[in-house]
């Protein structure tokens, strides 16, 4: 079973807070797999492998733009996150599926239920030989979607970005992943292409969430369950003797009764 959380607008530390509680749950089997959906503020995030002459922004550029840095643990280079990108992180133990997964095994699951969710959205979509992520079929290819995962103890955390309505401008402020030679695409830019939406209107981001969502219970093999908010997750978890502290901030909002669904 996959738990599916939709949290809607969250920012990258409140995120990354969250993710660890979230990893510590599962390693003590608290919780189920889960996949967290979400959006960032405009962030520029910095993996383990990211070269800092990737960002090609001054800090004062940045900050004019409200873009904030921030480094991690994930895999990957530079990468930039905001509003109208679909964000994903799964929280799963590979040590639980049988046979167990692998890390790149892991990575191609996320890519095959990426590429699915694109095409069920009427976007083609496939892998592009020696990189990570998802492509357009276009020539040359797009990338619509980056991936940068991290593994403790066989739990995964970090995961997964898809263009849906962002600004691709803002992409012009780093060196997408390290790679200079293809573009950057998203849901949008390929359906007005197509025809299939107009420049004023955007991609549904409920259906996108929806598609992939059903795509990764798809590619994982498990069934998907949506839950409303956090708290179904949280509350399911056994007791212990190290009491669950969600972030601060996510506390905040449950108890001004703001549904993170």
């Amino acid at each position: 079973m996959i738990n599916i959380v939709h949290l809607g607008v969250i920012d990258y530390a409140t995120a990354l807070e969250l993710q660890h509680t979230l990893v510590s749950l599962r390693k003590q089997d608290r919780i189920a797999d889960t996949l967290l959906l979400l959006e960032h503020p405009p962030v520029i995030t910095l993996g383990r492998n990211a070269d800092a002459k990737n960002i090609l922004a001054s800090k004062e550029q940045l900050a004019a733009r409200g873009v904030e840095i921030s480094e991690c643990d994930r895999g990957g280079d530079v990468t930039f996150h905001g509003p109208g990108q679909l964000v994903g992180y799964p929280i799963f133990d590979l040590r639980s599926f049988n046979p167990k997964l692998g890390a790149v095994d892991f990575v191609r699951r996320i890519e095959e239920a990426l590429i699915r969710a694109c095409g069920d959205l009427r976007v083609p979509a496939e892998r592009v030989a020696g990189l990570t992520g998802v492509w357009t079929t276009s020539n040359p290819p797009a990338k619509i979607a980056a991936i940068g995962v991290h593994i403790s103890r066989g739990v995964t955390s970090h995961g997964f970005a898809l263009n849906v309505n962002n600004d691709l401008e803002a992409f012009r402020l780093i060196v997408p992943c390290g790679i200079t030679d293809k573009p950057v695409t998203s849901l949008k830019q390929q359906l007005v292409a197509l025809g299939d939406l107009k420049d004023e209107d955007e991609a549904s981001m409920e259906e996108v969430a929806n598609a992939v969502s059903r795509n990764f219970g798809r590619a994982f093999a498990q069934q998907t369950l949506w839950l409303e908010s956090l708290e179904p997750l949280l509350a399911s978890a056994p007791p212990s003797d190290t009491p669950m502290k969600p972030p601060a901030e996510l506390r905040a909002l449950h108890e001004e009764d703001i549904f993170l669904a």
